[in-house]
């Protein structure tokens, strides 16, 4: 693969994992096919190597993205449900309001959903702030997946 290329693979796996950070791109996807389109273009065991293992690293985050952090929910007593309602207003926030809705509508929705369970506002205060660890660490090991995928490319890049 030409010099170029390979740049071009670079660049769509850093935006890749700024769509992990930013939730606008689909960063796990974008960094998947990036290294897939190299494997194809360069050829070999060794690039097949590669992607081998950075789908692995993909394929890991993205299963302990959800175990992890959905474990301990469950032990600070946030419900399913309350996720779903704060989903779905995220989602309707990121229409209303550009980049921070998706945020901002995952936090009013998990606590109004906790407002009206609880009938109190600080333990409904409390499952929303567990509801916000839980996310921040659910993007935190996709990151970390990410972030060892790229690396793995980028090694595999300068060495093959």
């Amino acid at each position: 693969m030409s010099a170029w290329g390979e740049l071009l693979v670079g660049l769509a796996i850093l935006i890749g994992l700024a769509g992990i950070v930013v939730p606008i791109l689909p960063g796990v996807i974008l960094i998947f096919a990036a290294v897939l389109v190299w494997a194809i273009l360069t050829g070999g065991s060794a690039a097949w190597t590669v992607f081998a293992v950075c789908t692995v690293f993909l394929v890991l985050s993205g299963v302990i993205k959800y175990t992890w952090p959905g474990r301990k929910l469950k032990a600070a007593g946030v419900p399913n449900r309350a996720l779903l309602v704060g989903a779905v207003f995220g989602i309707v926030g990121f229409f209303m309001v550009p980049v921070v809705g998706l945020f901002l509508g995952f936090v009013l929705g998990v606590y109004l959903w906790e407002l009206w369970r609880l009938r109190a506002q600080g333990p409904a205060w409390t499952s929303t702030v567990h509801a916000l660890k839980g996310a921040g660490l659910s993007m935190l090991i996709e990151l970390f997946g990410g972030l060892l995928a790229a690396g793995t490319w980028l090694l595999g890049a300068v060495l093959i």
